[in-house]
């Protein structure tokens, strides 16, 4: 199983400027290889402390240069937010740039603060996504961006410099709802999943992915990647205080950075699975946080890897990526926990099912 590092750069600590926090971000990325994982992964948010990385490719360009080794991977372009034929060109750059070490994971996005902020309509977000990214994988098969939709209109346009190989089987997408779920087995990419729903609802929507990835593409859908929010500590009280207050410090910010206390996602298109949440959130979010932090991978080193193993064998996943650093956790902290995880935790991790990500 391969093991990646995901890097946030959140800045919800008053106290941290962004400056110290992408200078230890930055640094706690550059000490992966050595530690261990295979892989470096990034998020793409705007406008807000939630996290501070508004281009992910131009992040994992930064990574291209400083290893020749690891894995990059997108978690996730959120395709509505730009025009696929950059996005096209910007892959296929980073791609060609790093020798075809780039995992390409895309969304939908869930923010208003980000739609509003780049004038995009919410409304139309799972449509724009779904022709974004038709045109966008066809482009990085072909060498070429042609689209003829309702949002998107493409003339053809050859992407340059060409892309270097094709992206089955290294393309995946954060699905959260079951809706997203059936679009990303039509498009035939794999599923990211972040954890915050129950596991028996993952299994359901697994179950159905798997059912029409295999009726469409007629073979097996590819094992999904599995991320959780991670802190270990050879001290299992301790883990369990940092786990309460940084973990369920960082679901806070997920509260307010998607106005879950608030009520638009019922008049809003596409997002009405999120309505319960909602629901829940303006009543009690306290139950929330202590949900959010049952699914997450943090204790002991053997409480870590126990977490892993359930979580992977519930979903079937065959690749785990770990978030370290959240909430303004001290970074002695952060780099300790992710010292500990890779020496006692990791070793374990790589030996559970899992093939690579990308075959070299």
């Amino acid at each position: 199983m391969d093991v990646g590092l995901a890097l946030i750069f959140q800045g919800s600590d008053p106290s941290m400027t962004d400056k110290y926090v992408y200078d230890n971000e930055i640094r706690l990325g550059l000490m992966a290889e050595e530690l261990g994982f295979q892989s470096i992964w990034g998020v793409e948010h705007h406008f807000t402390d939630y996290t501070m990385c508004p281009d992910v490719l131009q992040f994992l360009t930064y990574f291209a240069a400083k290893s020749d080794k690891l894995l990059l991977g997108s978690m996730v372009v959120v395709l509505p937010w730009h025009d696929p034929m950059r996005v096209a060109e910007e892959i296929s750059m980073l791609d060609n740039l790093s020798d075809g070490r780039f995992i390409l994971g895309i969304g939908r996005g869930l923010g208003r603060v980000e739609f509003e902020g780049f004038g995009r309509d919410m409304n139309v977000s799972r449509e724009y996504f779904t022709e974004s990214a038709q045109m966008l994988l066809q482009g990085l098969e072909t060498g070429t961006c042609e689209f003829n939709g309702n949002l998107i209109q493409q003339k053809a346009r050859d992407i340059r410099p060409a892309p270097l190989k094709s992206f089955k089987g290294r393309t995946y997408a954060a699905a959260v709802s079951p809706e997203s779920s059936k679009i990303m087995a039509e498009l035939g990419v794999g599923i990211l999943i972040i954890p915050q729903k129950p596991w028996e609802h993952v299994e359901k929507e697994l179950a159905e992915y798997r059912a029409i990835y295999k009726e469409v593409h007629a073979e097996e859908a590819p094992a999904p990647i599995l991320g959780g929010w991670t802190f270990c500590d050879e001290d299992a009280g301790r883990a369990e205080e940092m786990a309460r207050k940084y973990i369920g410090g960082y679901y806070l910010t997920v509260v307010q950075h998607y106005e879950m206390q608030g009520n638009h996602f019922k008049d809003t298109k596409g997002y009405e699975s999120y309505v319960t949440m909602q629901e829940m959130a303006n009543t009690d979010v306290q139950s929330m946080i202590e949900f959010f932090m049952s699914i997450q991978v943090w204790g002991t080193p053997e409480q870590c890897y126990d977490r892993i193993r359930l979580f992977t064998e519930r979903t079937g996943a065959g690749a785990y990526n770990g978030v370290f650093s959240f909430a303004g956790m001290p970074y002695a902290d952060v780099e300790k926990s992710m010292r500990l995880f890779s020496r006692e935790v990791m070793p374990q991790v790589k030996l559970l099912p899992g093939k690579p990500l990308i075959e070299r």
